[in-house]
């Protein structure tokens, strides 16, 4: 039974779980006793409640302290971390309107809330003072690091403004809150409301059986019987570009899928993108830096945009170039097969697919059967046993926020309690596109050995029922990426909350998860849990020799498709907000400026850009999957080096300083207490194969 407050609502009477002690196993939210009406009433008595933890720790009248002010701001808004956890995972992973309606009132109040902390004159003084006397406080390790991370959020925060300045920041943050909630429930408006309808017959034209299946089996959740139906989900749109022998409807779905966020109706994201450019750019500016991306840098391993625009013009370069004769060869065999006129980028999958079956007699339909979702996970799982000696036991009675969702508790060698995590793998129009790591609970140790609850959300297109769900390759390699993720905050093994698990510089925090994919391409593991769907056989070894053979094949495409993201995040956060008027036309002016090949498209445009427009997460940040993977290309060779991918040494070396270290160390030290030394960009351009592209 959950412990529960009675709450009063007018004259009604809610027990409201979030205002009680959870008894439940592990702690696990009481998701079969969580109501949407709990939300309001229990965020503003945390809101509350956390608000009166602060002023107690501002307004002390004993002299700051390590432990009455920064440990007592770690034990702060237990309740409303209670609230936030649950609500805003329901928000990208399972919404409704009655939620959104929640998000789109709290996330000004939640970041005023936050605002009004950072900007506690009373409070900063405090930290201040701490930050002064260090040398004499005696401490070490974490706690010194948790010293110099407060203080750092506060100064960056605006704790040293003033008057006007200091009202204007709070009133910046506020605003920015409600924006990134408006573009992210916008651009799942439109994801959710598409809808291609195909018909048996000439529509299915090209698909393979797994494709036809899984749209028909999204068809009858949306309610057509006899019918088959793609979405914007990236597993049932990319395969239908990779397969569809229908030019018309590869065009019409991929014309959808850019057009998210960019069109002429009330989604429309475009004055949304342009007032939170505005307001950061005056956020930065406001805190003494030149430009929005200067600020967000100064405190990422990165430190300026000038380092950021040297590694990815680096990539870049060689990344076109190879991109511009992967294109030659596409309109040559597309040539060959009757087509009359340029590549589209609707047509780049479709033949590239092609030339991928001529090259190395290798397709997408035939490498499918063999990656069944539930063997994925068990390689995963066995991974990760190997390396840190984990185990994973399905709890298949507690309760969940959906169905689909799986839960697992983890242990370690000795049957001791690591983590719960839990597996949200497919897509609903109540799910945001994409796939992600999140926590319903952080690891720390300041109120006892608190174990962390993990949840990876991905959106792979379901089977029909009776059927098992089968993964494209990438696929695969987004479900180890995300697990890594998921590693991350398992394995945590710090103090402090605010230190836990993936609270690093957003340019580290991918190591974790881009090297875990790197054991997905080994023999070892493939030949124990690449199985046929219907036979029960083991992947070949000779299609294994040609999916390796086959991994850069096309990387010229995929290099540019994300790069040129990251070089127009980058722009839009060091030019001056006067130069944005029109987006689309600003768009094209900064892809004609890196030369764009024109038969490609942004990974994300800018209208639907969810990684710097949801949020300030990535913003100016995007580049960090590539400044990571100079990192995770060498991190894995540590392992090459060896002679053994699961070399014990090496391993203890990952987790105690990638994996369980969290943010208790600045990520460069930690990088090189694994290494020995940060690496150079030449492993990961191998690894691309652009090492030898002039």
């Amino acid at each position: 039974m959950v412990s529960k407050y009675l709450f009063m609502r007018g004259r009604m009477k809610i027990n409201n779980p979030f205002l009680g002690e959870w008894k439940t196993p592990f702690e696990m939210p009481p998701f079969h006793e969580i109501k949407v009406q709990h939300f309001k009433p229990a965020f503003d008595v945390a809101l509350e409640k956390n608000k009166q933890e602060i002023e107690a720790i501002a307004e002390n009248k004993e002299a700051p302290s390590f432990d009455n002010t920064l440990k007592a701001l770690e034990l702060a808004g237990e309740t409303l971390s209670k609230v936030t956890g649950v609500f805003y995972n329901l928000s990208g992973a399972h919404t409704n309107s009655d939620l959104q309606e929640i998000e789109r009132e709290m996330a000004p109040k939640m970041a005023e809330h936050s605002s009004k902390i950072m900007l506690n004159e009373d409070l900063f003084k405090r930290v201040d003072k701490l930050y002064e006397m260090w040398g004499e406080l005696d401490l070490s390790g974490e706690n010194l690091r948790l010293l110099e991370r407060y203080h750092t959020r506060f100064i960056r925060a605006g704790a040293r403004l003033q008057g006007e300045a200091r009202k204007r920041m709070g009133e910046i943050t506020k605003r920015l809150a409600t924006l990134g909630t408006s573009f992210s429930q916008n651009v799942l408006a439109d994801e959710s409301a598409y809808e291609l309808l195909l018909s048996k017959g000439d529509d299915l034209s090209g698909l393979p059986d797994f494709l036809i299946q899984a749209a028909q089996s999204a068809a009858k959740e949306r309610g057509y019987d006899d019918k088959y139906i793609i979405t914007l989900s990236r597993s049932l749109i990319e395969p239908f570009l990779q397969f569809s022998e229908r030019r018309d409807l590869r065009e019409k779905a991929f014309k959808a899928w850019i057009s998210r966020g960019d069109n002429d109706c009330e989604t429309n994201n475009h004055a949304i993108i342009k007032e939170i450019l505005v307001l950061r750019e005056e956020r930065a500016k406001l805190l003494g830096f030149e430009t929005f991306a200067h600020f967000k840098l100064d405190d990422q391993m990165a430190k300026k945009p000038q380092a950021v625009q040297d590694l990815l013009m680096k990539v870049w370069k060689p990344a076109r170039k190879k991109a511009t004769e992967e294109a030659e060869k596409l309109l040559s065999f597309a040539k060959e097969e009757g087509l009359n006129s340029a590549i589209k980028p609707w047509d780049w999958r479709f033949y590239a697919e092609k030339v991928r079956k001529a090259k190395y007699d290798l397709n997408a339909s035939e490498i499918k059967p063999y990656l069944q979702l539930d063997e994925i996970i068990k390689a995963a799982f066995y991974v990760a046993g190997r390396l840190f000696g984990l185990n994973f036991t399905e709890l298949e009675a507690m309760p969940t926020y959906h169905d689909d969702v799986r839960i697992f508790e983890v242990t370690d060698s000795e049957g001791q309690h690591v983590a719960l995590f839990m597996g949200d793998y497919f897509a609903r129009p109540s799910k945001r596109s994409g796939a992600w790591m999140s926590g319903f609970r952080t690891q720390q140790k300041l109120k006892g050995d608190i174990r962390p609850i993990i949840v990876n959300v991905m959106n792979f297109a379901k089977a029909p029922e009776g059927m098992p769900c089968l993964l494209t390759f990438d696929d695969a390699r987004t479900l180890f990426h995300e697990f890594g993720h998921a590693l991350h905050g398992m394995l945590s093994n710090v103090t402090y909350p605010s230190l836990s698990g993936t609270a690093v510089a957003r340019d580290f925090v991918e190591l974790p998860s881009q090297l875990f994919e790197h054991w997905l391409m080994e023999e070892d593991v493939l030949s124990k849990y690449a199985c046929h769907y219907k036979t029960g056989e083991k992947m070949p070894k000779a299609l294994m020799t040609r999916i390796k053979m086959a991994e850069t094949f096309n990387q010229g495409f995929q290099t540019v498709e994300y790069v040129s993201c990251a070089l127009i995040d980058l722009a839009l956060h060091t030019m001056t907000t006067e130069q944005i008027d029109d987006l689309n036309a600003l768009e094209r002016n900064l892809l004609d400026e890196i030369s764009m090949p024109d038969e490609i498209v942004m990974r994300h445009r800018i209208p639907h850009f969810s990684h710097i427009f949801s949020g300030d997460g990535y913003s100016s940040g995007y580049y960090s999957y590539m400044w990571s993977e100079v990192m995770d290309a060498d991190a894995f060779q540590a392992f090459k080096e060896t002679q053994d991918i699961f070399d014990a040494e090496t391993a203890k070396r990952l987790i105690k300083f990638i994996y369980s270290s969290g943010g208790s160390r600045d990520p460069e030290d930690l990088y090189t207490a694994f290494r020995g030394k940060m690496p150079e960009i030449h492993a990961l351009l191998e690894g691309r194969d652009l090492k030898d592209v002039a």
